[in-house]
């Protein structure tokens, strides 16, 4: 596990990137996350956010190719150098200023791609109050299933329907089936959501039939990025059982652009507990470390916009706001431990989806599924308008940010994306 924090974290370290150093940023220069961007000629070029800026790697002369997935799958060793060459190059007083300064381009000014080439994409339901929430609408009596506490749940989704942040999503067509009618119909989705999640992503991969263990898990990722995981509920309905989503699920997912390395993730660690009375997890899923900091401490928030309340100049609105420490019932490492335990192969650029992410209370829902209770109690808006679930011309914002004493503020970004008919 990478577990300590080094020169990188130092809460008194400012850039030369002015930016950088403004209270409350997103990408001071003790965050530095990786993403591929457009650059002038047309190429995807890799980059690192700081303050407002993109550090292109390649015309810095930290990169010689653009190939990010296969910066991903360096050594964790080697992405530790990386990171601290960056770092004291961007730092105030560099002798690298001059020369790195023509390598910075705008963020607003450059088009943002998604941050590799994403191969395999797992989405998992880490959130045991998401699972209970929604087990109880279909089963009041017994919402968790009886494997959730023991086995990290998950399922293969589409990985060539994941985008960027900024991208309209397109509401999509299936069978859906009224409850008292006699056969299903075609139609576009009534029920749209969201789902809060995080995208946790592998960096070096693993051989087929070698399990990768607790203690090498870590290891294995290379970091995190918000994530989106679109959901058409009615066509859900219908379809899942027994094999679980399919159409409402792989027509679109949402990414924000930069991930955040493990690395930049380090003072925010926060042990890993299970309730008092829970089961602890198998031997294959414990260590003492997990127990130790195995989770991290990453405040999310959902922010709506509709139509209408751009129109009329109404900022986005909060719907709901958690923490990971209060919503995942399991952290990173045991998903890449699990996954891998029966010989799977993962690979560079492999993205896990955490399963959306709710919190314990009731304004810590993950979906409009939860907030509105299948539409029983719909979302009173600044407008006026109410939300059961996402209309057309809504904008989705996911937000997160990590925060504590004695460490720099380091933020996420965000991944949005609007709804079209």
């Amino acid at each position: 596990m990478t577990l300590h924090t080094d020169a990188t974290h130092d809460p008194a370290l400012r850039s030369w990137v002015d930016s950088a150093n403004v209270a409350g940023c997103d990408f001071p220069i003790q965050n530095l996350p990786f993403g591929r961007f457009r650059a002038a000629d047309g190429g995807a070029r890799i980059g690192v956010a700081i303050g407002d800026q993109i550090l292109d790697l390649r015309a810095a002369g930290l990169a010689g190719s653009d190939d990010m997935n296969a910066l991903m799958a360096m050594p964790p060793a080697q992405r530790r150098a990386l990171r601290e060459r960056i770092s004291q190059g961007l730092a105030a007083g560099s002798a690298q200023q001059s020369a790195w300064a023509s390598a910075l381009i705008p963020q607003a000014q450059a088009e943002m791609l998604l941050p590799c080439r994403i191969g395999d994409y797992t989405d998992f339901y880490t959130s045991v109050h998401h699972a209970t929430n929604v087990g109880r609408q279909f089963r009041p009596d017994n919402p968790l299933l009886p494997n959730y506490k023991w086995v990290p749940i998950g399922y293969h989704g589409r990985a060539s329907s994941i985008g960027v942040s900024g991208a309209r999503v397109k509401r999509p067509m299936g069978q859906r089936k009224a409850a008292d009618a006699a056969a299903p119909v075609l139609a576009p989705c009534e029920r749209l959501d969201y789902e809060l999640e995080l995208g946790w992503f592998i960096g070096q991969g693993n051989a087929q039939g070698a399990p990768i263990a607790m203690g090498e898990a870590e290891q294995h990722l290379f970091g995190v990025a918000l994530f989106n995981d679109w959901s058409a509920r009615d066509i859900q309905g219908w379809e899942y059982q027994p094999l679980g989503p399919f159409l409402s699920k792989n027509f679109a997912s949402t990414l924000s652009p930069w991930v955040v390395t493990m690395e930049a993730l380090a003072p925010f660690r926060a042990p890993f507990a299970r309730p008092e009375g829970d089961p602890q997890p198998l031997p294959y899923l414990d260590s003492a470390e997990n127990r130790a900091h195995g989770a991290f401490s990453i405040t999310l928030e959902v922010l709506l916009q509709t139509a209408r309340m751009r129109a009329e100049g109404i900022a986005p609105v909060v719907l709901s706001r958690t923490d990971t420490t209060r919503a995942a019932y399991w952290t990173p490492a045991q998903l890449v431990a699990h996954h891998t335990v029966n010989g799977c192969n993962l690979q560079s650029g492999d993205l896990f989806g955490s399963g959306t992410l709710s919190g314990p209370g009731a304004t810590e829902a993950g979906s409009l599924l939860e907030l509105a209770a299948a539409g029983q109690r719909p979302v009173p808006l600044p407008t006026g308008e109410r939300r059961s679930f996402l209309e057309d011309g809504d904008t989705l914002t996911l937000r997160g940010w990590c925060a504590r004493a004695g460490a720099v503020r380091i933020g996420l970004g965000e991944a949005s994306g609007t709804v079209v008919g």
